[in-house]
């Protein structure tokens, strides 16, 4: 005779079965125990990593009635598909899986320096590879009148242009006032470098340093904050600490999505 064993727990203490919901990319969920919101960056290995609003990530295991979905428990469940990634690039841009570079444009953006060009190229290189967009760097600009008329900047090869420090009154804004045509564009962020333009709490410090003027600034930055006095090993270490664009300011951020959008206008 086969054994009855009935479930005696009384119908009100019984948990009630929840929803299971493939944790796919981009899934904005709560963390019950924690209450951390984010959106599913990562599936791998029985856990779950979100990213929250301000970029901060967590790793949390997927166990049942773990989260929360539109305030709903919910279980989350592996992604058919298997282990997956976030489908957007460091710049926040849809990634294109597959895509290939496209064939260089003849336009061109133009940056200060070679930091510039490879912040630049940390954050938006898969979207510039997609639209066809190379970055050059120039090694400052005191001769930008004449580096843009060499380029002969046209409709069919527009000039973009990112300058460092372009605030009213500077060295760099009469220098840039200079430049005239409709077909290059001239922006800039307010910081004396781009090393300002990375975010203080990515690089794990409280604020970047006021550095005295007659000093190299670079070279301020790095006494007043107890690094060695290696400016390329410095820069390298910031460098490192930008994952996406959520780790620059907006001031940088919006003034590259420009001068992309410019150069690649019809």
């Amino acid at each position: 005779m086969r054994s009855y064993n009935p479930d005696m727990t009384p119908p009100w203490k019984r948990s009630a079965p929840v929803p299971e919901v493939p944790a796919d990319v981009d899934l904005v969920v709560e963390e019950v125990s924690t209450g951390f919101c984010g959106a599913v960056i990562r599936c791998e290995a029985g856990t779950v990593t979100l990213e929250d609003r301000f970029g901060k990530h967590r790793v949390f295991p997927m166990e049942p009635r773990g989260f929360l979905l539109e305030g709903r428990v919910v279980t989350l469940t592996r992604p058919s598909a298997g282990p997956t990634r976030s489908s957007r690039t460091a710049s926040g841009s849809i990634a294109v899986p597959g895509a290939r570079a496209r064939v260089a444009r003849a336009g061109r953006i133009y940056v200060e320096g070679r930091h510039d060009a490879e912040l630049v190229e940390r954050v938006w290189g898969d979207d510039l590879r997609i639209e066809g967009v190379v970055v050059e760097y120039l090694e400052g600009i005191d001769d930008l009148p004449s580096i843009v008329a060499e380029f002969a900047p046209t409709a069919d090869a527009r000039l973009g242009i990112l300058v460092d420090h372009l605030v009213p009154g500077s060295k760099e804004s009469r220098i840039a006032a200079q430049v005239s045509s409709p077909d290059v564009l001239i922006v800039g962020h307010p910081y004396i470098d781009v090393w300002e333009a990375v975010k203080p709490s990515s690089v794990g410090i409280p604020a970047w340093p006021s550095v005295p003027r007659g000093q190299d600034w670079k070279t301020g930055i790095c006494r007043a904050l107890g690094w060695p006095e290696n400016t390329g090993a410095a820069w390298q270490h910031i460098l490192s600490k930008v994952h996406t664009y959520k780790d620059l300011e907006p001031q940088l951020l919006g003034r590259v999505e420009e001068l992309i959008d410019f150069v690649t206008a019809p």
